[in-house]
């Protein structure tokens, strides 16, 4: 009976020691094999998009070369998402994700834009507004309005549209000069830029910052020979009334040389409210040529300014001055867009003084370009033609 206990107890002993192992092998013997191929879904973040699957498939030791990265485009009513099949996830829709892969083998993204290209908004000047610009002239000009004047006989060597009122943009500053030179103001009078002066309009930039401090005779030379806004404005400011009283300055002297076409509403010229006729301007330019300190600084070619902590150095804004050619006693160029380019000069041509005044001209150069044919047209007018150079030479009888 001892025994039979004995060895009942041994066999317990034994199923309890080898059941681990059992459930271990049969654990084992029930594992799932690997699968030869394999796929791989991105997860769709929305309803309607679609995932592309990636097949990755191996064949014996070697594995096959893996495909090219498809992607896939799906469209929504506002904007365009790209689901990569590479990665799964969404690219921005402002660029497309292409998977690429180089001569050596080696996957590079190239990155290119859905954004749309700015739409090209397109200008038209108050000359071309109003027809000009369909004008013919048998110099070709590239100026909507044009007068030429031989001031020593007042007489009109041409003319385009002279009599129409167009914006002169910055040759608005010849006036301003003008009116700033007859008030006989002091000229070493210090002023200070302020935030009034400003442009809040075209939002054009100025080396003059506020709190500069200059004297007016040099912030003349700047409105004159660099177009200026600031200093041109801070000249209307400083004028007895405000700018208030000197834009109707402006207007007055305009009446008394008989510019019945002009209208001034500020200093400086940024507004398409200054308006003038290429006749009024021509009468402005021989005006403001009687004054000596106005040629100097119109034809100036260079000048330096201490704005209190360094020195500023500027340039003419006419290309014309630099030309040892040309003899300019007065000059005045400006831009806006409503105006073109413009330009109003004072040129000794073949011993003569010529006013010539171009106004809304098409081009960055082109104001310059009308300028030399009017020289050259006027140097062919001057010299003698065959027949009269024939009869030079014949001897009296």
């Amino acid at each position: 009976m001892h025994k039979f206990k004995s060895g009942l107890l041994s066999l317990v002993i034994l199923c309890v020691c080898t059941a681990p192992l059992g459930f271990a092998a049969t654990k084992k013997v029930n594992k799932t094999p690997k699968k030869t191929t394999t796929a791989k879904v991105a997860p769709a973040r929305k309803k309607g998009k679609i995932a592309a699957p990636v097949a990755k498939q191996k064949t014996g030791q070697k594995a096959l070369t893996k495909q090219k990265a498809s992607v896939k485009e799906t469209r929504n009513s506002k904007s365009k998402k790209i689901v990569t099949a590479r990665s799964g996830k969404i690219v921005s829709k402002k660029l497309v994700m292409h998977d690429r892969r180089g001569s050596h083998g080696k996957a590079y993204i190239r990155r290119v834009s859905l954004r749309p290209a700015p739409p090209i908004i397109t200008r038209f000047s108050a000359g071309d507004l109003a027809g000009l610009k369909n004008t013919p002239d048998p110099l070709s000009l590239r100026s909507n309005a044009a007068l030429i004047v031989d001031e020593s006989k007042l007489e009109i060597l041409f003319e385009k549209n002279a009599n129409i009122a167009l914006p002169m943009a910055s040759v608005t500053k010849l006036m301003t000069a003008l009116v700033v030179v007859e008030s006989m103001q002091d000229m070493n009078e210090i002023l200070e830029i302020t935030q009034d002066d400003v442009d809040m309009l075209k939002h054009t930039g100025s080396r003059l910052k506020v709190g500069t401090r200059m004297s007016r005779g040099n912030l003349l030379h700047l409105a004159l020979m660099s177009s200026e806004n600031r200093a041109a404005a801070a000249l209307g400011r400083n004028y007895p009334g405000g700018l208030k009283g000197f834009v109707s300055a402006m207007n007055i002297k305009a009446q008394v040389l008989g510019m019945s076409d002009s209208n001034y509403v500020d200093s400086s010229g940024l507004s398409s409210g200054n308006v003038a006729s290429a006749r009024d301007l021509a009468k402005l330019v021989m005006a403001a040529s009687q004054y000596p300190i106005l040629r100097k600084y119109s034809t100036d070619t260079h000048y330096s300014v201490d704005d209190g902590l360094h020195q500023l150095q500027y340039g003419s804004t006419n290309a014309l001055v630099h030309n040892p050619n040309w003899q300019i006693q007065l000059q005045k160029t400006g831009y806006i867009s409503e105006a073109g380019q413009c330009l109003v000069m004072k040129a000794i041509i073949d011993g003569r003084p010529i006013v010539m005044v171009f106004l809304d001209s098409k081009g960055k150069g082109s104001r310059i370009a009308d300028a030399q044919r009017i020289r050259n047209w006027l140097t062919r007018q001057q010299q003698p033609s065959i027949d009269q150079q024939l009869a030079r030479n014949e001897p009296n009888v």
